[in-house]
């Protein structure tokens, strides 16, 4: 029988050379490309678990220290008469030294002197000249000439001098009434920012109404208020303050001066704090269990038994070191001074799994024997390295963590270098396929042009097969 020659070629068959190139790249990229996609998708993972890991040691650190910096666990500084004087806390710290006796002898107020008065601020001259502006910040030169020669030309030249980077303290105002138009100026709070102002001998005559030598001896310039310092007695001892807000008189405690009150004393006191230490206890283990338990949880080993995943971050060296650091807590020495030391000593224990537990048995006697030793060795009022505390203990650990050599940094170099590299790789991949899919389109495209040829010459040869068969005939 006589051979089919375009069938057996697959000439006319309707082959898709396209989707036969396409199909072969899939299957050349596909086992490659699911490799990488799985890896791509670890990594990520990996990364995400690691930044939340972070991102909650942080915030736990950052809350339990802004907790124990806060009046909740060290009480409110009160004052039993606000009118003579009020108090506040000082971030940082816990009070000491209250209760206290505060006796307000005197206010520290700001020299003011005025002026004579004029007939305008716009239009009436004060006279051309130079004078000297001395304050405790130094001498300051002030120019009057055609340009300013009025009230208001004058105080602004003053004003200009309390600026800049040694401003002089001393602030000009113009203020008008009945009388006339005013110069008014004041300096800065406290005995030693009294100021003169001294005229020079040959400025005009009407310029040197405006000097002042500290006295009223000239009668064109008075001083109505003279600088002077807070005069105050804490229990007895006389302090004095160039201002009337006083921040180093009791530690973490300010004092706001708001009268004079000699012979009437006002008590400070510290009022009881809103939130107990078995409170703070507990709010701790609360916080610290959750953390714990999301990193058992990201490192927890797969269970191919029960079909259970394993954590994102199983076998991390990195966080097996953050967990073995955060285990460290109940042992870590708080305090170097006292009847407690550790976290420990009060009835804070680590259980199997790595949460805390409390002895609540333990801590209520604790806290019935000495309950300040024990607010002490969580909160102490002076903190060191030494006595850290336990805001300092889990700043010291976290530093070990997530520091510039912590011990999360490994982990997270080798999981943005994974990153990288698989970037690499799947950009390899594309380049090669593609080079692979032109390599494939132009092998097609030539047998495709030598089938056609191949089938002119089929359709030739019929041809002349079918003449033969016919002349035969």
């Amino acid at each position: 029988m006589p051979v089919d020659i375009a069938s057996a070629l697959g000439i006319g068959s309707g082959i898709n050379t396209a989707q036969l190139v396409s199909d072969l790249v899939a299957a050349s990229r596909d086992p490659k490309q699911t490799l990488i996609t799985s890896r791509v998708d670890d990594n990520n993972a990996k990364i995400s678990a690691l930044a939340s890991a972070k991102s909650a040691l942080s915030t736990f650190t950052n809350a339990l220290s802004e907790t124990l910096s806060s009046a909740s666990y060290s009480g409110q500084p009160v004052s039993n008469d606000t009118s003579v004087a009020s108090v506040s806390l000082i971030e940082g710290g816990v009070p000491s030294g209250l209760p206290a006796q505060l006796e307000v002898l005197k206010l520290a107020q700001a020299q003011v002197v005025n002026s004579l008065a004029l007939g305008d601020a716009t239009t009436a001259t004060v006279g051309k000249g130079n004078f000297t502006l001395t304050t405790a910040a130094g001498s300051f030169n002030i120019a009057i000439d055609d340009s300013n020669n009025t009230l208001n030309g004058l105080a602004a030249a003053i004003n200009a001098k309390n600026s800049g980077t040694t401003p002089s303290g001393v602030t000009a105002s113009v203020v008008t009434d009945n009388q006339g138009a005013r110069l008014v100026l004041k300096g800065a709070m406290g005995a030693a920012n009294a100021f003169t102002l001294a005229v020079d001998d040959s400025a005009e005559a009407d310029l040197k109404r405006f000097a002042f030598d500290g006295t009223n001896a000239n009668a064109d310039m008075t001083r109505v208020q003279g600088a002077q310092d807070a005069q105050i007695k804490i229990d007895g001892v006389e302090m004095f303050f160039s201002d009337n807000v006083v921040k180093t008189a009791i530690p973490y405690v300010r004092i706001d001066l708001n009268q004079a009150a000699p012979g009437k004393p006002v008590t400070l006191a510290s009022d009881e704090p809103t939130s107990s230490v078995s409170d703070l206890v507990q709010e701790f283990v609360t916080a610290y269990n959750t953390l714990r338990s999301a990193l058992n949880g990201s490192t927890a080993a797969g269970d191919a038994d029960t079909g259970t995943s394993a954590g994102a971050l199983a076998g991390d060296s990195g966080v097996r070191a953050m967990k073995s650091f955060l285990s460290d807590i109940t042992s870590t020495v708080l305090s170097a001074n006292g009847p407690y030391k550790t976290l420990l000593d009060i009835g804070i224990k680590t259980n199997r799994d790595g949460t805390l537990a409390i002895d609540r048995t333990k801590l209520k006697q604790v806290l019935a024997d000495n309950p300040q030793a024990v607010t002490q060795m969580l909160n102490p009022s002076v903190k060191s390295d030494a006595n850290p505390g336990l805001a300092g203990a889990m700043q010291k650990i976290s530093d070990k963590i997530v520091g510039t050599n912590g011990a999360l940094v490994a982990s997270e170099n080798k999981y943005t270098a994974m990153k990288k590299s698989l970037v690499q790789a799947q950009t390899k991949l594309d380049d090669q396929m593609s080079s692979y899919e032109e390599r494939l389109t132009n092998t097609y495209s030539k047998m495709q042009a030598q089938l056609t040829a191949l089938k002119a010459t089929q359709t030739y040869i019929s041809q002349q097969v079918s003449v033969w068969t016919n002349s035969n005939n």
